[in-house]
């Protein structure tokens, strides 16, 4: 029997995800190395979010075969 397959995950929502799930650990944890860490990770990921943005204009299209 073959596994049906999810659509696939765009950038932007595995980024997303990501965050959300590092934010929720992060309201559990008190300040220390550990908490610092994550901050540090979701900060990548926000930058990581606004490049992917910059380099994806929803205006323009990829060129045209001849």
């Amino acid at each position: 029997m073959q596994r049906r397959r999810s659509a696939p995950h765009t950038f932007e929502e595995n980024i997303a995800v990501e965050k959300t799930k590092l934010e929720a650990q992060l309201a559990t944890l008190k300040p220390g190395p550990e908490f610092d860490a994550i901050r540090k990770k979701i900060r990548q990921l926000d930058t990581a979010s606004h490049m992917a943005g910059w380099l994806s204009p929803p205006g323009l299209q990829p060129p045209k075969a001849f």
